[in-house]
């Protein structure tokens, strides 16, 4: 098989690379986290033009107004709006286009912000219920949609992740059905395989960030990248970042075109390798910076707090590991 890009695939991705970071650059970045001055974290002008992209719409077939894109590709645009932290329920809204109707339609243009919760899980915590449209909510049985007028939870204070505002809610409305179990196994694959490209995007940032310091940053006469120690440091970053390259390609090819490989070992094993790089990078970015990397004006944790944050989505590690151990 080869992993190599196409010349479209790279377009895209570079594409996308400068849209993300022209529109959602450090300083907007760091406004939104001085909510003081920028309440909210979904900008819907800039939701507005990333459905203009195709950025929800990318894997709607053309016939019904979409770019009629893959999985594969998909996964490149979501990787990059996980280097830049863009904020909000981006594969929520992405899985939700699918969808039939009005719903769907409303989703791809950005008319809709939808948001996604596992109606299975304890605690239930809703990710940006403020700004929701479309309150969707995944369990066995299938999808159900939810008003988010009608949901009543308490806001927490202070989320790990500041870019994601959750509430504790103790029951959801029955809402109504819009897809049944089938719907909503595809929807766990899908966005197992979209967040683990997130992951991907944090991985690799957060190395390009500590290897950049490393470079700059002089101690005891010496710049630090020098020392072995620090070395060791960035090229793990790198060995984890690649490694979960090949396995969140693997798993978008695989959902793609299901000949090449088993999506039961593909998916569990890209959000598996995913969140570990996203995560221990964070870590070691952190500690490439030093004292540095663990101050408020630092980015790198950051990082490290949205990492936390995606890897409790769409299983964390040890529901991942006990799915790849049933396929054994």
């Amino acid at each position: 098989m080869d992993f190599q890009l196409s010349e479209d695939q790279r377009d895209l991705a570079t594409g996308v690379r400068d849209f993300c970071e022209g529109r959602f650059d450090r300083d907007r970045m760091r406004n939104l986290v001085d909510k003081a001055r920028v309440p909210g974290m979904v900008d819907k002008a800039l939701w507005a033009e990333l459905a203009e992209t195709g950025f929800f719409s990318l894997r709607v077939p053309e016939a019904d107004g979409g770019v009629g894109l893959g999985t594969a590709e998909a996964a490149l645009v979501y990787e990059e709006a996980g280097r830049v932290l863009l904020p909000g329920p981006l594969v929520a809204t992405h899985l939700a286009a699918s969808l039939d109707g009005d719903l769907g339609a409303g989703a791809a243009s950005g008319e809709l912000i939808v948001g996604l919760v596992d109606g299975e899980a304890t605690p239930l915590l809703v990710e940006h219920l403020d700004v929701l449209d479309v309150l969707l909510v995944l369990d066995a049985d299938g999808l159900r949609r939810v008003d988010p007028a009608a949901v009543s939870g308490t806001a927490i204070a202070n989320p790990v992740d500041p870019f994601t505002p959750l509430h504790h809610v103790e029951a959801l409305p029955a809402g109504e059905p819009v897809g049944d179990a089938e719907t909503a196994a595809r929807f766990r694959r899908e966005g197992a395989v979209l967040t683990a490209a997130i992951q991907l995007g944090i991985a690799g940032k957060l190395t390009e960030l500590a290897t950049q310091y490393a470079k700059e940053r002089e101690q005891f006469g010496r710049i630090i990248g020098s020392f072995q120690a620090v070395k060791h440091l960035c090229a793990d970053m790198l060995v984890r970042t690649e490694i979960a390259r090949a396995a969140v390609y693997a798993a978008a090819v695989t959902l793609d075109d299901p000949v090449v490989g088993d999506a039961a070992v593909a998916v569990p094993t890209a959000k598996l390798m995913a969140d570990d790089a996203a995560t221990r990078n964070a870590k070691d970015a952190t500690q490439v910076h030093g004292g540095m990397g663990f101050t408020w004006e630092v980015d790198v944790h950051l990082y490290l707090k949205r990492a936390w944050v995606h890897a409790t989505q769409f299983g964390g590690a040890e529901e991942n590991e006990e799915a790849l151990a049933l396929t054994l």
